[in-house]
């Protein structure tokens, strides 16, 4: 006797497609919208069987179709190449999607909503992305640009480069940010020596640097927020 129903013996209300079709996609659990995807599942088993397990190969549930390299997804049986790059596909345009929701040129009264738009752009990322963002004197932002990857180390990161960006920009002052790829947001000697240095620098230029938020996992730290923006305060953190 048959302990489980095949897609075809499932009832139309219940197989992911016509449930689709009939609630909306919202109706859908993570292992459904997974396998409408993937389509198959390995053999004897349902699309819905191998979609959970690929919610359950790594930590991170549905982050896994972003966070999980091509390699390790074809590492869970019934995952070949083909399925792997559309799982890796639809990662990517989720964040895709998720960039172009947001309004073109946003204008943001804190470190909160600044933290919140970049949260899914660099809380995924596996290597220190140091971004700058520009703003005008109403709080636009005017742009941003990847200043540096893979690297906090301070002598490597050229304030010139970074306010050549700015001042190209016309930016009346600028945000530092970036991420932690281990999900702790708090600020290390080195992104306290960033910060002293690019700060000073702007303050030379007339483009003040107005905060430094590090981006964790679903969290951030505001230089400005925590009081560690003043010069007194970073002089004493990196000197300590």
């Amino acid at each position: 006797m048959k302990q489980t129903l095949t897609m075809k013996e499932m009832p139309d209300r219940e197989k992911p497609y016509e449930k689709c079709f009939l609630q909306g996609a919202s109706s859908l659990s993570d292992a459904e919208l997974i396998s409408v995807i993937i389509r198959t599942g390995a053999a004897g088993e349902k699309s819905t069987d191998l979609a959970a397990r690929v919610l359950n190969a790594g930590p991170d549930g549905l982050l896994n179709l972003i966070r999980l390299p091509i390699d390790d997804l074809m590492q869970i049986r019934g995952i070949g190449r083909v399925k792997a790059v559309q799982l890796k596909c639809a990662g990517e345009l989720s964040r895709r999607i998720a960039a172009a929701s947001r309004h073109i040129n946003p204008v943001f009264d804190g470190p909160e909503e600044i933290a919140a738009y970049y949260m899914e752009r660099l809380r995924h990322e596996t290597r220190e992305c140091l971004m700058l963002a520009m703003f005008d004197r109403k709080n636009m932002l005017l742009g941003d640009e990847v200043i540096s990857v893979g690297t906090s180390n301070a002598s490597l990161i050229s304030p010139g480069e970074v306010y050549k960006t700015a001042l190209q920009s016309r930016a009346e002052f600028i945000v530092l940010l970036h991420n932690h790829p281990s999900g702790n947001p708090e600020p290390s000697r080195e992104d306290l020596q960033v910060t002293f240095r690019i700060r000073r620098c702007g303050e030379l230029l007339d483009i003040p640097l107005m905060d430094h938020i590090i981006i964790g996992d679903n969290c951030f730290f505001s230089f400005r927020a925590e009081g560690v923006l003043e010069e007194d305060e970073l002089k004493t953190r990196t000197t300590l």
